[in-house]
């Protein structure tokens, strides 16, 4: 990524809420310190639009997601989805602009989505589901006041931060591959090619067309290669519809089609829709388990995206400090609230911000113009429902393959890393399900260490988590012992 020239960079007390500029300057430049950061108004706005433009694609692929059963057997309107979608990124964004005064833009988090659609809605209701994004923003809120939340960043080693990261972009993968058509349960194997051993039908060909195109785009380091790519896909898609090439009860949401105006009123149906309690036989250990889990897919990325993309902004100095560090972190957990109210699930930080600062944004400015054009997608929910579930699930894919490139930070030599990294990796698709391939790593990681004789290098929180994760693997045998069901 090219780095924009700017200007000597400020202290964070001269870019702070206390800073003076010449009087002579505009109250937009005062409020967003636009010319202490060495920008323009000009060069914000476009970097507002070039960040929207790369992550547009969230208010398509979400409802994707999001779009399974739940426990009583509900699904979600697609329209509604979209608003909130739409809605909580709008929010979010917007309070960082305004607040943060960062050039960072936040969306629904497609690891905490992931975690929502493969395993909270199987056990609990959408208005629980919601509810549990709440209680997990809630939790990320108060580590972030009593400065836990670096402690605890701090306490897990590194090469399982990647493994996390790299397990929760298989299981996003494996979703994409599913919803895409591409992967189905199979009689003789867990899984395999299509519905019985082969692609099947014009839509999984698109899927598998749209992955590719949006690969080669990303391979020529094409900007906002994701939404090219749906883009194109969905236009393709409704030129075979119309011309009668596709059976319309071939696509997995419906025929892509216009009914009526490109414009309509949002849905916002899903708005306050939260269920707190409740919760039948799930338990409270359960309960528990899953808002850990909730807070591990939302933690781990936020913090690096925040201080990665302020470094490219030059805001950030060498010990990672930059202005409006702690409120960017406070409403990076107050978004996973803020997308639980909203019933678009948890909003995390994009590190497709980054692709604004490349285009010249260093100030919250740019993150007002981003969320100005995600509430304008409130009005077009008509245009964004036409894409076809086959062909946003290939960015999935693709996003996977993304957080998979953390792989060459792990010391693959280094058997006490690679083991509880490997585990933490493919256990998560493998058992779908996030918290058991954190759990096997975490256990994994204190085992060999203490096999090793290194047990001291072992931190407290770490022997907590394994004490935890011993007992959320040993849960059902206990419970079976002490006649607890």
């Amino acid at each position: 990524m090219t780095q924009q020239s700017v200007e000597p960079k400020t202290t964070a007390e001269e870019a702070g809420a206390g800073s003076r500029v010449p009087s002579g300057r505009s109250w937009l430049d005062r409020y967003f310190h636009i010319s202490h950061r060495g920008s323009t108004v000009a060069r914000e706005v476009r970097g507002g639009i070039t960040t929207f433009m790369a992550m547009a694609y969230i208010v398509l692929l979400n409802p994707v997601l999001l779009g399974g059963k739940d426990v009583a057997g509900d699904t979600l309107s697609q329209k509604a989805l979209i608003t909130a979608t739409a809605l909580a990124a709008a929010v979010t964004t917007l309070l960082m602009g305004f607040i943060g005064k960062v050039p960072l833009a936040l969306a629904a988090g497609l690891s905490v989505s992931g975690v929502i659609a493969g395993q909270v809605v199987p056990q609990m209701t959408w208005g629980q589901a919601f509810a549990m994004c709440v209680m997990y923003g809630v939790v990320i809120m108060l580590l972030v006041v009593t400065g836990l939340r670096e402690m605890i960043m701090n306490a897990i080693p590194l090469a399982l931060k990647h493994g996390i990261t790299m397990g929760i972009g298989l299981f996003i993968a494996i979703i994409g591959l599913v919803k895409g058509g591409f992967v189905h349960a199979g009689e003789a194997t867990p899984l395999t090619l299509g519905p019985a051993g082969e692609l099947a039908g014009w839509p999984v060909l698109l899927f598998a067309g749209t992955l590719l195109l949006i690969f080669m785009l990303q391979a020529r380091n094409t900007p906002g290669a994701i939404l090219i790519g749906i883009v194109t896909g969905t236009v393709v898609a409704l030129v075979l519809n119309a011309a009668g090439v596709i059976d319309p009860k071939q696509w997995a949401n419906g025929a892509p089609e216009l009914h009526g105006s490109a414009v309509s009123m949002p849905d916002f149906s899903l708005f306050g829709t939260l269920e707190f309690g409740g919760w039948g036989e799930v338990g409270a250990m359960t309960v528990g388990m899953i808002v850990f889990t909730l807070v591990l897919a939302g933690f781990f990325d936020a913090m690096a995206t925040i201080i990665g993309v302020g470094t490219e902004a030059n805001l950030a100095d060498e010990k990672g400090r930059m202005p409006g560090l702690s409120k960017a972190l406070f409403i990076d957990g107050a978004g996973g609230a803020i997308g639980g109210v909203a019933g678009g699930s948890g909003q995390t930080v994009f590190v497709e911000s980054a692709t604004g600062v490349g285009e010249g944004a260093r100030t919250g400015l740019a993150s007002v113009v981003t969320g100005v054009f995600f509430a304008a997608c409130l009005f077009f929910t008509p245009i964004t429902a036409i894409v076809p579930q086959e062909v946003a699930s290939a960015a999935l894919v693709v996003i996977g393959a993304m957080m998979m490139m953390n792989a060459r930070h792990v010391d693959w030599a280094d058997r006490a890393t690679a083991i509880p990294v490997f585990l933490t990796v493919v256990l998560m698709p493998f058992t779908y399900s996030i918290t058991a391939g954190v759990a096997a790593g975490v256990i994994s990681y204190v085992a060999i260490k203490v096999a090793q004789g290194k047990a001291r290098e072992i931190g407290a929180f770490m022997w907590a988590l394994t004490v935890i994760f011993v007992v959320y693997f040993a849960l059902n045998p206990i419970e079976n012992w002490l006649g607890v069901h």
